[in-house]
């Protein structure tokens, strides 16, 4: 009895194993972590997975304690990103103030200051005109002696470099039910469809970089609960979108 004690005295399980083992699920983790790191720099989520690592490993050291991947100054991709699509570059910036410069000297020639305006900005240039420049009241159709307008309107949209265009249709908030438009939104999707075939009757501007849609009276720039306000909110615009830039890009 005594010879068997002694040896179930020395037996007993290797457990060596569970060091390089334990070694090995560190350095995984370590690995998953630079990789989310390079592909995501969104110091928040970042921290808050750490936070949830540290708390199930019951804390400790490494890099999981560090609580912001990237150093304070360094700018993200997303960041960069967005600095890009907000902002113009310088060609575009000369362009587009050239294209501006013109379109607001046919607006002085043509006395339209109260109806048609240009704002210039990190989104594009912008023309705004007054659907009574274009359009009797609830029709979709430009009038045959303002089609020279939009015409002449086309002509300054021919540039060196080829841009994206939009051409949107706005309205008021004055319900419409006619036999034509059941509602704002066909009117202002119509006036933008109408426009835009007056404008690519030049052979000059591409059809492939021009899209048309309308908004309705969901994207007010006055109040609609004031005479003015209402009348600034009747309108069609043009937005000449910097070069490369597309419009689902702008809304990023």
């Amino acid at each position: 009895m005594a010879k068997r004690k002694k040896h179930k005295e020395h037996e007993h399980i290797d457990e060596s194993w569970l060091i390089p083992y334990a070694d090995l699920l560190t350095l995984l983790l370590a690995l998953f972590i630079v990789l989310f790191a390079s592909s995501s720099v969104d110091a928040k989520k970042f921290q808050m997975l750490s936070e949830s690592f540290n708390q199930a490993f019951d804390g400790g050291t490494g890099v999981m304690e560090y609580p912001n991947p990237v150093p304070e100054n360094t700018v993200s991709p997303d960041d960069e990103k967005q600095k890009k699509v907000g902002g113009l570059g310088k060609q575009d910036q000369k362009e587009l103030s050239e294209m501006q410069k013109n379109i607001t000297q046919y607006i002085e020639e043509n006395n339209l200051q109260d109806k048609v305006e240009t704002v210039l900005s990190g989104e594009g240039l912008l023309l705004r005109i007054r659907d009574n420049v274009l359009f009797n009241s609830g029709e979709s159709e430009i009038r045959p002696e303002d089609q020279k307008a939009a015409r002449e309107i086309s002509q300054l949209l021919v540039m060196d470099l080829p841009r994206n265009i939009v051409i949107s249709g706005h309205t008021d908030n004055v319900p419409i039910k006619t036999a034509e438009f059941e509602s704002n939104w066909e009117l202002s999707a119509m006036r933008a469809v109408n426009f835009m075939k007056i404008i690519l009757e030049n052979k000059n501007l591409d059809p492939r970089l021009f899209s048309a849609k309308g908004y309705g009276e969901y994207q007010p720039i006055g109040a609609n609960d004031q005479v003015e306000g209402r009348a600034k909110n009747r309108r069609v615009e043009i937005l000449v979108l910097p070069q490369g830039q597309k419009e689902n890009q702008m809304k990023q």
